[in-house]
Order: structure tokens, then sequence, then C-alpha cells
């Protein structure tokens, strides 16, 4: 039972590191006032660039080639939702759409093949054709890894897991103790008083978006080389949807969001589990629903006005800015 139990804490860290990611990038540009729906199809595209570049020219390269085009992602999405002002639903829609098909086509076995073999023409033809990677190495942490439970759960995974706890710490610090994170949240809250202040609406909103569509895209990579490192067509799986949810769950809140993405990866990780056991077939699809379920009933009480004001939803959140 104990065996049991840590598998399942060591699961929950290591699957929920996705939403976490995700939920951290989400929380910046929400901040900001930016809806960002479409973190679903960035992070798609973070996997499957990360598939394409892990297996030319190695982990450090995909890394920081899904960083470099989650950052243009999100800078083009905020071209069309601050510049241009337009529905950032629809403009995030469609983001995941496109996310959704442009990484079924960059990982078809053609296209994928030709980028490999520009980035790498040493590549062999068994790398070119894999549907797989190299996962990212674990890195015990020495002494902290032999603490019962609570050393295997958190100190014994890859870099980007650390990655992702750092950056929560960092993250919750700028927002909450300096001034950009000041003007970043008053930007989210009252644009106008803002503007009046001398903060510049749009940098700000831009800069957010910049860093979210960075870290989806790094949640969708560290899906790929880091949790399940075999490529399948579509593979977030809804992941980026339940980031959005965790959000809210979390209160725009960068420290909250750590227990909620491990909340979920833990569901994740138990469901697998249970199979593994033979618990009855219908409660691992019972418990792999549990995450769709919250985020259903989370954004439909969102819509109540009462509730967006006790959770204390970003004042300005979707809402386009002009100076007019």
């Amino acid at each position: 039972m104990i065996e049991l139990v840590e598998s399942v804490l060591v699961g929950a860290v290591a699957s929920g590191t996705v939403f976490l990611l995700a939920s951290l990038g989400e929380t910046v540009a929400e901040r900001a006032g930016v809806l960002n729906l479409g973190m679903e199809g960035m992070m798609i595209m973070g996997a499957s660039l990360s598939y394409i570049f892990t297996n030319a020219l190695g982990h450090g390269w995909a890394i920081t080639a899904v960083l470099l085009v989650g950052a243009i992602l999100g800078l083009l999405h905020a071209l069309f939702t601050v510049s241009l002002r337009l529905n950032q639903v629809v403009v995030g829609l469609a983001f995941t759409v496109l996310g959704l098909g442009l990484s079924g086509l960059l990982a078809s076995n053609e296209i994928r093949g030709r980028i490999i073999l520009a980035l790498n023409p040493e590549a062999s033809p068994a790398v070119i054709a894999s549907q797989e990677a190299a996962k990212l190495p674990p890195i015990p942490i020495p002494g902290l890894v032999n603490i019962p439970i609570i050393g295997p759960m958190i100190f014994s995974h890859n870099i980007l897991v650390y990655i992702s706890l750092i950056l929560a710490g960092g993250l919750w610090f700028i927002l909450f103790k300096t001034s950009f994170g000041l003007s970043l949240r008053s930007v989210g809250e009252n644009p106008s008083m803002a503007d009046a202040l001398g903060v510049n609406v749009f940098l700000i909103r831009y800069i957010a978006m910049a860093i979210c569509g960075a870290l989806g895209s790094l949640a969708g990579a560290y899906l790929f080389i880091g949790y399940q490192p075999f490529w399948v067509e579509g593979m977030t799986q809804g992941r980026g949807f339940i980031s959005l949810a965790l959000v809210i769950l979390a209160t725009w809140n960068p420290l909250r969001a750590i227990l909620g993405a491990y909340l979920f990866g833990g569901v994740e990780a138990l469901q697998f589990r249970l199979q593994l056991v033979g618990v009855a077939a219908q409660l691992p699809y019972f418990l792999l629903m549990l995450p769709y379920i919250v985020t259903i009933v989370t954004l439909t009480l969102l819509s109540a006005e009462s509730v967006r004001k006790r959770i204390g939803v970003p004042a300005a959140l979707g809402v386009p800015y002009s100076r007019e």
C-alpha cells in the first residue's frame, strides 16, 4: 500500500508539471487582462517541436526552439487581441485549431523527416522514422531524495520539474513583490487608470502574452520529452483547457497553482495505477473524467458575476483596451 501511495505521489508531480507550466503562463496573461484560450494549441505546438528538435539536435536546442516559437505565438496572439482588439475567445479558439492542425502537419513523417535532415544532415534513418525521442534524464537531488515519501515525490525528477517549481516561486514574487508585477496587475484590473499613471498597457500585455506562449509551449515540450516521449497526434488531450480552470481554482496565484496542478496530476496518475492493480475497469475512466468535470463546473460558475467578484477575477480580463 505504501508503495502504491508513493508511486501515485511521484506520478502526480510528473504528470502535474504539464498543468503547472501551462497554468503559470496563463496566470501571467490573465493577470494582465488577456484571456488565452489558445493554450491547447500552444502546448501541442511545443510537443511537436520538441519531438522534431530533440531527434535532430538534442534536448537543449529543443527547449530553446520551443520557448522561442511559443513566445512568437504569444506575441501573435497579442497582435490580434491587444493591438487589433479582436474578440479574445474567438482568437484563442482559432489558435487552438491552428496549433492542432499545424503540429500534425509538422510531425507527419515526410515533413518531419525533411526538417530533421535540414537541421542535422547526419541524422540516421532510424531516428528520422522514430515516433519516440530520448526522455529527459532524472536528476535526483543527493540527500533530499532519501527523505521518506517527500524525497521521491519532489526530488527525483528531471530538470523541467525543478524549473517549474522555481518559476512558480519566481512569478509569485514578481507579481506581488515588485513594481513590474504591480503594473501588470493594475493593467488587468483597471487599464485606463494604469495608462493615466504612465504604465504602457500595450507593452505590458505583449510581455505577458510572450511569457504565456513560452510557458505554454514549454508545457507541451515537457509532456513529450519529460513525461511520455512518444508522439501521438493531439497528445495534449485537453490539458490546455484544464489549465485554464486550474488558474481560476488557484485564484490567479502561482503558488496555489502548484497544489492544483499536482491534484490534477494525481488524478491522472491514480487512474493508471488502479488499472495496474486490477481495480474495476469503470473506476479509472471515472477518475480520468474528473478534471474535465471540474473544468466545466469552474467555467460555468465563473459566468456568474457574484462568483467573479468573490474569487477576485481580474476586472479587465477579456476586455480589449483602447485609449479612445
